[in-house]
């Protein structure tokens, strides 16, 4: 179950060209598999496994330490992709991506609570969809579950905002390190096909490489930014 909560995090960050089938607006046709994250991670270049790993390191240990900053780039990321978009039509891509980017990216910082709110529900939209299918439920509403998953994780940003930023950004850490490293390991040639039968067989094993350095970086930092912060300097 858990393999499939954490599939369509993993294909934000591979190369869209793998995907078998996708949509009107470039996201996949439908739910990918776990053999399909492994495909993309396998096609993978060397230059975007290695910078995806250093920026999972950043967003995973240090997070919380500069959460304006990376939740201000994943805004610009994701205006960059929805300017791309909307200017594919006219032939208008890149300048439209950087418009899209840098406009989401100054909207974000001045509103920097409620987008991490947003962040959270699109995290939780993203599980909440791959719970619903995970119990059987019918595909065709999935965005139900995607409703409901979004609204908690949103509203739960509001509630207790230092715990689930350090999750969100812990998470997402977590992810693009995990991907980036089977870039790498892909290159690999007598490792890859062993390590795509083994996870096939045990599709276990991407979540638990997953979420045991996401709890990790939660710990960390939480050790490393305590709440209240340190003692003010007694009066003399």
């Amino acid at each position: 179950m858990m393999s499939n909560l954490l599939i369509p995090l993993g294909g934000l960050l591979a190369d869209a060209a793998t995907q078998p089938a996708r949509g009107a607006i470039g996201l996949p046709a439908r739910w990918p598999a776990t053999i399909d994250l492994l495909k993309e991670s396998e096609t993978m270049s060397s230059g975007m496994a290695a910078l995806l790993i250093v920026a999972g390191l950043v967003y995973l240990l240090f997070g919380f330490s500069f959460f304006k900053w990376l939740v201000t780039l994943n805004a610009a990321v994701v205006g960059a992709w929805i300017g791309m978009v909307a200017g594919k039509p006219a032939d208008a891509a890149i300048p439209c991506a950087i418009i899209g980017g840098f406009l989401a990216a100054a909207v974000t910082w001045p509103t920097m609570k409620y987008s991490v709110a947003v962040m959270g529900g699109l995290f939780g939209a993203v599980l909440g969809a791959s719970l619903w299918q995970t119990v059987g439920l019918d595909s065709q509403f999935a965005w139900s579950g995607a409703g409901m998953g979004l609204i908690l994780f949103g509203l739960l940003a509001f509630i207790i905002f230092r715990g689930s930023l350090m999750m969100y950004m812990s998470l997402q850490g977590s992810v693009m390190l995990v991907f980036g490293a089977l870039g790498l390991i892909y290159k690999l040639k007598d490792v890859g096909p062993a390590l795509t039968a083994k996870m096939t067989v045990a599709p276990f094993l991407l979540p638990m490489a997953i979420f045991i350095p996401a709890i990790v970086g939660i710990i960390y930092q939480q050790q490393t930014n305590p709440a209240g912060g340190p003692p003010p300097p007694a009066k003399k």
